[in-house]
């Protein structure tokens, strides 16, 4: 049996775990208000603020611990059991929330989910790095990137109308888990091997797939591109200048995807019902990007323009975006305006993350890719991890404006790492 476009069922396999990934993801933010209500009736309003950010500091450390680990780890299995592992791992920690009564069970069964969910990320880069070529990386990372905003559009009105429904957050929790081990069945019968060992991929596929990319896939066969020992990786100022951009530009999303409906809840006073008509919104921008920034950099590589001159582009506009919005968000208004804010802010993310997240595959080939789209991903997960810490602190009585002002920055920063660490965009090549 042949199956046409195969790849594109791949990525489309992947995309739909990243929506799972983030409903899994968001319905402690989501429950999080009625749960401190349940749990710790006793503490203030800033103290279940605090208590949240510490259990989401664990998940991020987790999460950064896991990127690093499972870059490694889709290099040593492979892309098909790779993301078994991760996703079925995740989505019994998941489950496991409904047990939790107290912070450190929460925050046991966070760091589980942590390290799982991490997988996503260097697994989607080292798919797209084996099933595509290299003029329709970009696209195929923002259709990825889209499943992360879809799960955002999802799962916040899933998780409010659960929560109105069957009032009670510990079964919302068994139920959403239930989606992973769903997903186990079509991935396991369609991603039999690499592109070039698949039995259901056509000729022209493969050759297509093959001829377009500089590194083949994760088979163990030579490589004919650069992919040094990771000591000689970190040797190299793109290197840094990739882990660098990844740690400056992923914070402004944890920032957002954290603390959305505790904002809204905290600012505005909006429970469940306020976040299914409201709490969605953010997320269509961060959709639209994603296919925005994907399509942008295909059609320039395929007008003729240079890998450099397209990524670059593309990164630039998501930031310039991003920094004026986060500035405006310090004074929005309504919620409506403020929603409408963050729309744009995570459409300019969005733009700019695909392209940024593709760099590894720009500069290096084989297994290196997996292994410096780990270390990027933790350097992130870090980053984000500190800046969460400081939001209690920072955001004390309700003022949000300190955290958007912090946000604006580091867009600068992620362009810096970009324009002046990574320099011209290309394969590299050993050093002398």
């Amino acid at each position: 049996m042949k199956l046409k476009g195969l790849r594109w069922w791949v990525i489309g396999l992947i995309s739909l775990a990243t929506i799972i990934n983030y409903i899994d993801r968001q319905t402690l933010s989501v429950l999080w208000p009625q749960i401190a209500e349940d749990l710790f009736p006793e503490k203030s309003l800033d103290e279940r603020k605090e208590l949240y950010a510490n259990i989401t500091i664990i998940f991020m450390f987790s999460y950064a611990f896991g990127q690093a680990v499972f870059g490694k780890i889709f290099d040593w299995i492979g892309t098909r059991f790779g993301f078994a592992l991760s996703i079925g791992v995740w989505s019994i920690a998941t489950a496991l929330h409904a047990l939790a009564s107290s912070f450190v069970s929460f925050s046991l069964f966070r760091a589980i989910l942590g390290v799982s969910e991490a997988g996503n990320w260097p697994g989607a880069s080292k798919g797209n790095a084996e099933w595509f070529p290299t003029k329709e990386r970009a696209f195929a990372q923002g259709l990825f990137n889209s499943g992360a905003a879809i799960g955002g559009i999802v799962s916040i009105p899933t998780i409010s109308y659960l929560a109105i429904t069957l009032q009670s957050w510990q079964a919302i929790f068994v139920v959403v888990a239930a989606l992973g081990f769903i997903w186990l069945i079509p991935w396991l019968i369609i991603v039999k091997a690499p592109p070039k060992y698949h039995a259901w991929i056509t000729e022209e596929e493969r050759a297509y797939i093959l001829t377009g990319q500089k590194s083949p896939s994760s088979n163990g066969d030579e490589d004919d591109g650069y992919n040094p020992s990771t000591g000689k990786l970190l040797s190299h100022r793109q290197s840094w200048g990739v882990i660098i951009a990844s740690a400056a530009i992923d914070p402004i999303w944890w920032l957002f995807i954290s603390w959305i409906p505790i904002y809204l809840f905290e600012v505005y006073d909006m429970d469940v019902k306020g976040l299914l008509i409201y709490g969605w919104v953010p997320y269509v921008g961060a959709m639209l990007g994603a296919w925005f920034g994907g399509l942008l950099a295909q059609n320039r590589l395929k007008s003729g323009w240079t890998v450099d001159q397209s990524r670059k582009l593309v990164i630039t506009i998501g930031c310039l975006i991003m920094l004026p919005s986060l500035l405006a968000l310090s004074n929005p208004g309504g919620p409506i305006t403020a929603v409408l804010i963050m729309a744009v802010i995570l459409f300019g993310f969005q733009t700019a993350i695909g392209n940024i997240q593709t760099l590894p595959s720009d500069f290096f080939s084989g297994k290196t890719v997996g292994t410096l789209a780990g270390f990027s991903g933790m350097a992130a997960k870090l980053a984000a991890a500190g800046l969460t810490f400081f939001v209690p602190w920072l955001t004390s009585g309700g003022n949000y404006n300190p955290v958007f002002f912090i946000g604006a920055t580091l867009a600068l920063v992620a362009l810096v790492g970009v324009w002046v660490l990574c320099g011209k965009i290309e394969p590299l090549e050993a050093k002398s």
